[in-house]
């Protein structure tokens, strides 16, 4: 390695589309922080979301990553929303070690009266309904899943509601997303930027750790509150976290070290090796036939347009066409 080469810990040393796990051993606290560019510049332009819904998935985006490289395991973590606003449903699904997909589905009817009445808060857009954060460990094991209402609050006031009703962590997110024009050869380009820090509060001692009266998320008389509020070290981390900008989470010219060494320099912040995220769909050829496999004759018949089955992928919208002889129930 030359001297000129930025080594962990340094300014820069992640760069975009890299989870950046770090710890704060004098406030007991853990945590994940990413800044997603070219990434999004992949996924995003694919199905041409009009911005609103492209932010609303960007979101979605750096909330799975934040949590998905959490997993020890082989295995993925899905992030979707099912609601009955215009926009409807978003799904992110980062796999195991570094794969992330998404996509979004909304009424072009519905946005464009709620654009066109300034109604495009993303309380606004996705309306009432739920957020689901599952965890597959693989065709043998137990999916875990836990399902937190969305009743007119962001992703990002969601995701916090969820941790402390289902995980009794106290947890902090924050997530920002922005479409920036930058001077290019031929003119301004267009690019997506989104950043966003995960932190939680994770004390050793008993005394200090998940409270025993944290009601969980069935609970109707379930206090708002966070059971950490009275801990000095939270109190001081969540007022940390209160002092960040939107811009300072997407921005090049921070970088996910700089802002942590902002946020905690006087306490000693560590920093470990990233964790790369890149646009890389599950589907495949062979994935889609062994399911075509599976159809009845009659299944078969009725997915066969012009004497070609012809499936696209939601996510990466890749086209594949099979011939119907191809499958032993059309035989």
């Amino acid at each position: 390695m030359s001297d000129s080469e930025i080594r962990l810990g340094e300014f820069g040393f992640a760069g975009d589309d890299h989870v950046v796990p770090f710890e704060v051993d004098a406030l007991d606290l853990r945590g994940r922080a990413v800044q997603l560019g070219p990434v999004l510049d992949a996924i995003l332009p694919r199905h041409g979301y009009p911005e609103p819904v492209a932010n609303l998935l960007a979101e979605a985006m750096v909330l799975t990553v934040l949590l998905g490289t959490t997993l020890k395991f082989e295995g993925k973590f899905i992030v979707q929303t099912r609601t009955d606003g215009p926009v409807d449903l978003l799904v992110a699904d980062f796999s195991t070690p570094h794969s992330l997909r998404a996509y979004a589905r909304f009424d072009a009817e519905r946005l464009e009266a709620a654009v066109a009445a300034g109604r495009t808060a993303p309380e606004e857009l996705l309306g009432k309904g739920v957020l689901a954060l599952t965890i597959d460990q693989g065709a043998f094991m137990q999916r875990y899943q836990g399902i937190v209402e969305l009743d007119g609050a962001s992703l990002e006031e969601v995701a916090r509601t969820y941790f402390r009703q289902s995980e009794q962590i106290p947890t902090d997110v924050r997530l920002s997303v922005a479409r920036q024009i930058v001077p290019g050869a031929d003119g301004p380009v267009a690019h997506w930027r989104a950043g966003g820090l995960l932190a939680q509060f994770l004390p050793e001692a008993p005394e200090r750790m998940r409270a025993a009266d944290l009601p969980g998320g069935d609970d109707p008389n379930g206090d708002d509150g966070d059971a950490a509020d009275g801990d000095d070290a939270w109190a001081e981390v969540r007022s940390l976290l209160g002092t960040i900008s939107p811009d300072e989470l997407f921005d090049p010219t921070v970088g996910s070290e700089r802002l942590l060494y902002r946020l905690f320099h006087e306490h000693g912040v560590r920093v470990f090796d990233s964790v790369a995220i890149e646009d890389d769909c599950s589907c495949s050829r062979e994935k889609i036939r062994a399911i075509l496999d599976g159809f009845t004759a009659e299944e078969i018949t009725e997915s066969t347009e012009n004497g070609t089955i012809r499936v696209s992928c939601e996510f990466c919208s890749q086209h594949y066409e099979f011939d119907p002889a191809e499958f032993s129930a059309a035989r």
